[in-house]
């Protein structure tokens, strides 16, 4: 089945064969195939015509610094499975540079930041969405690749960078961040057990997240890390949906980056509904039944947008 979306309708088309610096105030086939700061709202289940599995873990890993275009014509493996999952067309960053869109994703703000300042310099009172997650009982990991120590808020030599990690300014989470945002040692332990999170986010070093390599490396690291999430129990029961964005194009596109959103229920869905990383942070929300952080709240659904199985199946 492929589908196309835009806007509020859907055609199916089937093949039938038989800132601001210091304090900030909270508002509340696997991998071998080819609103106002204070508002709130309660998430809503994705439309969907599909029966079975809802999805209740949600996995984003993120690319540096490059367009739509770029993404997709040199990112082979990637935009394969962007093909035969799905994928968005009309999917914009929120801002430059990289931290207010990391902040945007997690936080559903930008929260005025327009630099990539030091968590000394930034603290964001009030929930992300792994805090959130936390509150609510259920898990929130974030896995750093090249973390020297849990929650680090220096940069490392390996490629570590702190700015992408958006968990380490949340200062009221900073208890949370620390047993939480980890490096990646565990994380093929977690895929094997079926323990990834369902609030969960994976960070490239800067050389794997295309920041400071080609995309081909980026690429390669992706078929090995996202084809790994998906060889797991976890994506095996429909449990599990991965998305792979961009934090921000190269200055070349007005900021349209390619979002791709894998799940097993999905067939070739492309859709060109307008959406954002506040999109982003509203599908965190959706997957965990929570209330939608600050801007996440107006945000288009990607949930709805790509017909993704989210919340309590009807009875």
């Amino acid at each position: 089945m492929r589908r196309r979306t835009g806007g509020s309708w859907v055609i199916l088309l089937g093949l039938l064969s038989g800132c601001a610096v210091g304090s900030v105030e909270d508002a509340s086939q696997p991998a071998g195939s080819t609103a106002a700061p204070s508002e709130t709202a309660s998430a809503t289940p994705g439309e969907s015509e599909r029966d079975g599995p809802r999805v209740t873990k949600l996995l984003v890993f993120v690319v540096e610094n490059h367009s739509f275009s770029s993404m997709r014509d040199r990112m082979p493996w990637t935009f394969a499975m962007s093909e035969r999952y799905g994928y968005a067309t009309n999917y914009d960053a929120v801002t430059h540079p990289s931290l207010p869109n990391y902040l945007a994703m997690v936080g559903g703000s930008d929260f005025e930041v327009d630099a990539n300042l030091h968590p000394d310099d930034l603290r964001i009172e009030g929930e992300s969405i792994f805090g959130q997650a936390l509150d609510l009982g259920r898990t929130a990991v974030v896995y750093n690749e090249d973390m020297a120590e849990n929650c680090q808020r220096e940069d490392t030599p390996e490629g570590y960078a702190y700015r992408h990690n958006a968990w380490v300014y949340f200062v009221d989470e900073r208890d949370a961040c620390e047993e939480f945002s980890v490096s990646m040692a565990g994380f093929a332990d977690d895929v094997a057990g079926g323990a990834l999170p369902n609030a969960g986010m994976v960070v490239p070093n800067v050389c794997n997240d295309g920041h400071d390599c080609d995309l081909s490396v980026t690429d390669d690291w992706m078929q090995e890390q996202v084809g790994l999430a998906m060889s797991g129990p976890d994506w095996a029961t429909g449990d599990l949906a991965i998305v792979i964005t961009a934090d921000e194009d190269d200055d070349d596109a007005d900021n349209q980056v390619l979002t791709s959103v894998l799940h097993p229920s999905l067939e070739g869905v492309v859709t060109d509904e307008y959406l954002t990383h506040y999109s982003l942070a509203r599908l965190y929300g959706e997957v965990l039944g929570a209330p939608l952080l600050r801007e996440a709240v107006n945000a288009p659904s990607m949930a709805r947008a790509f017909g993704l199985p989210v919340g309590a199946p009807e009875r």
